[in-house]
């Protein structure tokens, strides 16, 4: 046990302290901002960085890499109320990996092998959707 200069328990259990109220005051903050922060919680379905978004007028297309993986989510812009959405990934060489249906949030994740390759991402919000042609090549 390290004592500080007082002769009392030194800052280690201080710091311990400071840490896990660190902690406790991040997840409160989460809970506090629920669903509708569209990053964060593309973030949470996929794995890697962000590497890049396709937006449009009732949403947004999120692509992240993770080593030689590539996932792709489709976010509402407005969540909430069911609506169609879908998410399309597809590497050069392979077929499309796909997501859609009838959705409150998001639409995906879907993940493809890319490697080196280029890949095409699709989104859709309802009537209005995006292409990127061949990116991330």
């Amino acid at each position: 046990m390290v004592r500080g200069e007082d002769g009392g328990i030194g800052g280690g259990l201080r710091r311990v302290c400071a840490l896990a109220l660190t902690a406790l005051l991040g997840s409160a903050l989460l809970v506090v901002a629920g669903p509708g922060v569209g990053g964060a919680q593309a973030a949470s379905l996929c794995a890697g960085h962000k590497v890049h978004t396709l937006t449009f007028a009732t949403g947004s297309t999120v692509v992240y890499r993770n080593r030689d993986y590539l996932c792709a989510v489709t976010l509402a812009k407005r969540p909430g109320r069911r609506q169609v959405m879908s998410v399309s990934i597809q590497a050069r060489g392979s077929r499309a990996v796909v997501d859609s249906g009838s959705f409150t949030h998001h639409a995906g994740p879907v993940t493809v092998h890319a490697g080196h390759r280029c890949v095409r991402l699709k989104g859709r919000v309802g009537s209005k959707s995006v292409s990127s042609g061949w990116i991330l090549c």
